[in-house]
Formats: structure tokens, C-alpha cells, sequence
């Protein structure tokens, strides 16, 4: 029987580049997105199951889940990429807004993988890859909640790594750099409010700095970096996604903060 992944945030970027990728090597794909009605292309495949989830809807998710099941007879991997960025001022965001920054990434995510654990505990094996970011590491100015976000997804990555071992289920985290996704579009919600004139010349040099993808990877180059985590059967914990993943981890690692972020900043221009 062929292996099953199911992924959330499948529509676009690097869920959808997983999707693909997956389906082609003879993997079957519950591809998971909030409005299912506008994939055209993994739709119709005898391979792939496209199905709705919205992380931030619990009865969503639990339909996903066993539409999966239904249709593969198992899930044997769950790639948890849903997920977008909030930057900017803190006292610029209103606190619905910080709700759904952590309720996308973070409860969301841990939502999704309790629904599946039954299922991978009772198989008594399984591997759940979260997407993190370089951003689980270390930090850009302007990015409270999404680092935020991404740190605590590193946490429970680690810690379910040690719990779930005893079931007989891997824990992967993957680090991309900057992809070029629709990150800086759909996948983005940026406050700012100018009467705050403090933090002006800060919001300037980060969107000039998120608007330069040069050096930015391909979705696909992710997708490729997540086969390699889901198919490896050693216990490695983290991967990384991009040149620049590496460039900038390895400088974190070994750097003290304040030279770390001095760095930064003159990198910036601040």
C-alpha cells in the first residue's frame, strides 16, 4: 500500500510544491486548504485527495482527518505549513489580530496533530514535520508575534520529539530561509500606524528588506528538503531549508546576542 501525507496549507507556496511532489513519487496526498473550490491543479489526480481544513476550525479538521483515512486507509505523515506572518509595531496590532496570529500557527498546528495522533499511536508509527522558520531562531524588528509563533512551534517540535518517540513517531522541524511564496501578499498581514513615528524609519527598512526576494528560495526547494525529513528514519530533529538558513543559523549559533544583532541591524541599515 502507498504511503499517505496529509498537509495543511496546501493551496499555494511550499504546501502546495509538497503536494506535488509527493503525488509524483506515488505517495498519496489529502491536500488541505480553507477554500478547496479554487484548486485547479492537484484536483482530479487519482493520488490526491483535496479536502477542506482550516486550522483555526476544529470540525474542519477532524473532517480532514477522516476523509483522509476514509480515502487511503491511513496517514502515514502530516506536514503541519499553515500558517502566515504578522509584522509590524506591536501597539499597532489590535488584539484579535495577535489571537489569530497564534491560534494560525500555533493552536492551530497543535490542534491538527492531536486530531491525528490516535490514529499514528494505534499504528504505532507516523512522522509529523512542522514548518517552522530561520525565524524559530532568531529574530527581524517588527516581528513580535510572528517570531513569537514560530519559536513556540520549535519548543513543541522539540519536546513532542522526546514524547512521542515511545509511540513509535518521529518529530521533524524544517527552517526555511525566505521563499519565494506569496508570503509578502496572502500569507502576510503587516500594521503600522504612522502617527507612531517612532517606529517609521524600522517599517521602512523591512519592507524594502522583504521586498528584495533575490536571494530567496523556491518552494520546491523546501518540498525537497521535507521529502528528505519525512523519508529519513534516523532521530535528526531539525532541517534546514535555503543558503541563506544556513548562512544565518550558523552565524546565530555562534554569536552572543550582541554581536548577533549588531550584525543584523548593520545588515539592515538601521
Amino acid at each position: 500500500m502507498a504511503h499517505t501525507i496529509l498537509i495543511t496549507g496546501a493551496s499555494s507556496g511550499i504546501g502546495k510544491a509538497t503536494a506535488e511532489l509527493f503525488a509524483n513519487k506515488g505517495w498519496n496526498v489529502v491536500a488541505t486548504m480553507r477554500d478547496p473550490a479554487r484548486e485547479k491543479d492537484l484536483t482530479g489526480r487519482d493520488n490526491v485527495l483535496v479536502t477542506r481544513l482550516d486550522v483555526t476550525d476544529p470540525a474542519s479538521i477532524a473532517t480532514a482527518v477522516a476523509s483522509g483515512i476514509a480515502a487511503f486507509g491511513q496517514i502515514d505523515a502530516l506536514l503541519n505549513n499553515a500558517g502566515y506572518g504578522a509584522f509590524g509595531p506591536l501597539e499597532a496590532f489590535s488584539m484579535d489580530r495577535i489571537r489569530r496570529q497564534f491560534d494560525t500557527n500555533v493552536i492551530g498546528l497543535l490542534e491538527v496533530t492531536k486530531a491525528i495522533l490516535p490514529h499514528m499511536r494505534a499504528r504505532g508509527s507516523g512522522v509529523i514535520v512542522n514548518i517552522s522558520s530561520i525565524g524559530g531562531q532568531m529574530t527581524f524588528p517588527l516581528g513580535t508575534l510572528y517570531h513569537g509563533t514560530k519559536f513556540a512551534v520549535e519548543g513543541i517540535s522539540e519536546a513532542l520529539h522526546f514524547e512521542l518517540e515511545a509511540a513509535g513517531i518521529r518529530v521533524k522541524i524544517v527552517e526555511p530561509g525566505m521563499i519565494k511564496t506569496d508570503f509578502g501578499g496572502r500569507s502576510f498581514d503587516m500594521a503600522n500606524d504612522e502617527s507612531m513615528v517612532e517606529y517609521q524609519p524600522v517599517v521602512q527598512v523591512l519592507f524594502e528588506a522583504f521586498s528584495d526576494t533575490e536571494t530567496a528560495s523556491e518552494p520546491s526547494l523546501v518540498a525537497d528538503v521535507i521529502w528528505t525529513a519525512v523519508t529519513d528514519n534516523s532521530p535528526r530533529l531539525r532541517y534546514r531549508a535555503g543558503a541563506d538558513a544556513e548562512t544565518l543559523l550558523d552565524a546565530r549559533k555562534a554569536q552572543d546576542d550582541a554581536t548577533f544583532i549588531a550584525g543584523l541591524k548593520q545588515n539592515l541599515g538601521l
